[in-house]
């Protein structure tokens, strides 16, 4: 499960880790909910690699009421390439989703504390996702996310029994070629990250309010663990 993450990498640095085309001005943002706008990193027609807007939660083309459906944040990489709400995306709209650290949560309701992923060290990683473009008979548009998720990883496995995708950039374009209409392929590339890749570290409980915002969210806890 993945419900929150966050950007807050400039611009730039996001342009040039994911080799993008266009260059998109957007605020730090620590703590990025689901039905929120989030920046996606796609190819476009002419087989360049961009940055654009969409929402998080994905909404499949084939729904006909988009406000009476579940809003869909995840989707399992074991059976994205069968259900019906993902595998027209898997094999045709598979895209990365830029972040520096994803969030989990552990203890008892109402005493929850969150907990930072992030890379050791800090920097971008990116998720592996897949949008889609919903289209209304009134002429109306949504283009939507989800993000691929996988079994945890040893560390992870302390908060949570799932994480996202991680991929990593030597794969950036195998995962991005949806030419084949295939999505065998890219399945085999959705596996837990390596155990040296990230580290957690306990965080404010601010973050739990989703409305909130602002560097103080990622204030420490406690020492990073890896």
């Amino acid at each position: 499960m993945c419900s929150r993450f966050s950007l807050t990498s400039p611009p730039e640095a996001v342009r040039s880790y994911f080799g993008t085309f266009n260059a998109e001005v957007f605020p730090p943002r620590y703590n990025i909910a689901p039905t929120q706008p989030v920046m996606i990193v796609r190819l476009s027609e002419r087989r360049e690699r961009i940055m654009h807007l969409v929402r998080w939660g994905l909404i499949p083309s084939w729904v006909k009421a988009p406000a009476e459906f579940t809003t869909l944040i995840n989707a399992r990489a074991e059976t994205a390439t069968e259900k019906p709400s993902f595998r027209s995306s898997m094999r045709h709209r598979r895209c990365l989703v830029p972040t520096d650290g994803f969030y989990e949560w552990t203890g008892e309701k109402g005493a929850k504390r969150p907990h930072l992923i992030r890379p050791r060290g800090g920097g971008l990683m990116a998720m592996a996702g897949i949008h889609e473009h919903w289209l209304g008979a009134d002429g109306s548009e949504i283009e939507t996310m989800a993000i691929l998720t996988v079994a945890a990883n040893k560390l992870m496995s302390s908060v949570h029994d799932r994480m996202p995708a991680i991929l990593a950039p030597d794969v950036f374009d195998v995962w991005l070629d949806c030419r084949s209409g295939r999505s065998e392929f890219a399945a085999e590339l959705l596996v837990p990250a390596p155990e040296e890749l990230l580290e957690i570290v306990e965080v404010s409980r601010k973050l739990n309010n989703p409305r909130n915002e602002g560097p103080e969210l990622q204030e420490w806890m406690s020492a990073p663990r890896s």
